[in-house]
């Protein structure tokens, strides 16, 4: 069965970390709902398609889910291919499974394709490996924002010897750093705050968690960020940070 809806990862910004079959499906897309965060080069894959803004981005006015989900619905019933496409992964932190489930429940076929998640983008863009043998053998992903305002299990989180990648974690810097000090984590354990990951423009704070929440105020660190927290945040490997966003040309469709 060929989906109606395809959910789409658009990756964390640098439009050449799209994926080709990301590729594949914008291009068969009649039309295409698309989020805040991604960056509008990628659209140049999709010229014949009908582009519908449906804006998401924490800390400001959003289209309701309700809203994007009942206009997927509309336009699959009237058998136009619908591509839904996210910033990052759909899953992750995105409301591609809620919106999958949604639409199977009411008989409407749907694929997800993966996107290059901000997180994993954000560290190897600025040089940072979030494992490395005998520093970190895991990595959480975890987001700072909740819908029903509850905050995570920072205790837990700073026992669990993983590396943390914090989404949305800007406007809690200073009670992520405070909990996470309460719960045992070393004072002297380093971070790293990187902003618009990926794009030109891309900024780095290197800080501590005892520092972090003075340093992201100095830094005037703004949203969309990523925040990585532990000992791979000091591996950072020379050279790399910025060069992806920076030399990466503009995107040509192929014919």
């Amino acid at each position: 069965m060929n989906p109606a809806v395809s959910l789409i990862g658009a990756g964390p910004g640098d439009p050449e970390l799209l994926t080709l079959k990301a590729v594949k499906a914008l291009g068969r897309a009649d039309v295409v709902l698309v989020d805040d965060l991604v960056d509008t080069r990628i659209l140049e894959y999709c010229p014949g398609a009908r582009i519908v803004r449906v804006g998401k981005r924490g800390g400001c006015r959003s289209t309701p889910q309700d809203f994007i989900q009942r206009l997927m619905l509309r336009y699959a019933r009237q058998g136009l291919r619908v591509a839904r496409l996210k910033g990052g992964d759909p899953c992750i932190f995105g409301r591609g499974g809620e919106e999958a489930q949604w639409l199977s429940d009411r008989g409407v076929a749907c694929e997800i394709i993966n996107g290059i998640t901000a997180g994993l983008a954000a560290a190897s863009a600025s040089g940072i490996p979030l494992t490395q043998r005998g520093l970190a053998q895991g990595v959480t992903l975890i987001t700072a924002h909740s819908q029903d305002g509850t905050t995570p299990d920072w205790s837990g989180l700073a026992r669990s010897g993983t590396t943390l990648v914090v989404y949305m974690g800007v406007a809690k810097v200073n009670d992520m750093s405070r909990q996470l000090l309460a719960a045992g984590m070393a004072a002297d354990t380093p971070v790293a705050m990187i902003e618009r990951a990926s794009l030109p423009g891309q900024r780095l704070c290197p800080s501590t968690l005892a520092a972090m929440a003075r340093d992201a105020d100095a830094f005037q660190l703004r949203s969309p960020a990523i925040l990585v927290i532990g000992q791979v945040a000091a591996c950072r490997v020379l050279g790399i940070a910025d060069a992806p966003a920076e030399s990466a040309p503009p995107l040509r469709r192929q014919a």
